[in-house]
């Protein structure tokens, strides 16, 4: 029997990054002015033309992504766990009407009683897993537009001071080939984001 929701706890990672991978224009600057070159290791400026976020790097070490995964797995498995139950128990008596029927046990018409109550019954199963496959979509979903508008929330909060007139993504797949390391404030963003999001989850 196989799981209702195969790898979608390893999907989310994923799904999140794809959600995540566009660029977001920040701030009043009617023109595009570039960053200028900075030696290594020095932290961008504040009001140079742009910067950079790693959305990989930012979702992996988001707190409220990993609080939300372990709530989504406790969901998935619990409705898996439901189903897998319901399943052995129909698995049980199909096999238990087979042998009465191969026994001689059960007259034509019994047969032919238990097995339309077995066929419903498998159809039922069958609109159930739909069912839960569907629902935990949806949840997934729910998840992933969460962790993206708290991202996007905050950076919109963060630029306020910043002044930045573009801030790129890079992720799996590269909106920025290139960027210099002094561009990139992935760590900041992440370290605002995450105490941001712990401030939150005590005044729950």
């Amino acid at each position: 029997m196989k799981k209702i929701f195969p790898t979608i706890i390893s999907a989310i990672a994923l799904a999140a990054v794809v959600a995540l991978s566009l660029y977001v224009i920040l701030g009043n600057k009617s023109s595009f002015t570039g960053a200028q070159p900075s030696e290594a290791g020095q932290s961008a400026i504040v009001g140079e033309g742009v910067v950079y976020v790693n959305i990989d790097s930012l979702v992996r070490g988001y707190d409220m992504y990993f609080d939300l995964q372990k709530e989504f797995e406790v969901k998935a498995k619990k409705k898996d766990g439901d189903f897998t139950a319901r399943m052995k128990k129909f698995e049980s008596d199909a096999r238990d009407f087979q042998e009465k029927v191969e026994k001689g046990l059960v007259t034509r018409s019994q047969a032919q009683q238990l097995q339309e109550g077995l066929a419903k019954r498998e159809q039922e199963l069958l609109q159930l897993r739909q069912q839960l496959q569907s629902e935990l979509q949806e949840e997934e979903s729910v998840m992933l537009r969460q962790i993206q508008n708290n991202i996007q929330s905050y950076i919109s909060e963060y630029n306020k001071d910043k002044s930045y007139s573009l801030i790129l993504s890079t992720s799996g797949s590269n909106v920025v080939l290139y960027g210099n390391p002094a561009l990139n404030i992935t760590t900041e963003v992440l370290t605002g984001l995450n105490e941001t999001y712990v401030k939150a989850r005590k005044t729950k």
